[in-house]
């Protein structure tokens, strides 16, 4: 898991959309499509390369009860691994 300093950001040609026949927000990339669930959303929207990885927590926090830091760590992660968002430490 990355720094908790460390600031997530969208890649270049990453974008967040709607599938209005799946209706679910969607994730849209290169390479492909994933459709999100809300707190998967929540967590991109966050994602504005200004915040860090704790205050992308803080942030989700103050909509959703039981968020965990390493559990959104994972979610980003995992989204990094698809070249979804990047990583820079600050």
């Amino acid at each position: 898991m990355p720094a908790v300093t460390a600031v997530p950001r969208l890649r270049r040609g990453v974008r967040l959309g709607y599938d209005p026949v799946r209706q679910s927000p969607v994730v849209l990339f290169p390479e492909g499509v994933l459709l999100l669930n809300t707190t998967a959303e929540a967590v991109l929207k966050l994602c504005d390369g200004l915040s860090s990885l704790d205050e992308i927590v803080t942030g989700l926090r103050e909509q959703f009860t039981g968020v965990r830091e390493d559990q959104v760590g994972a979610v980003l992660e995992f989204l990094a691994d698809r070249h979804v968002v990047s990583w820079e430490d600050v």
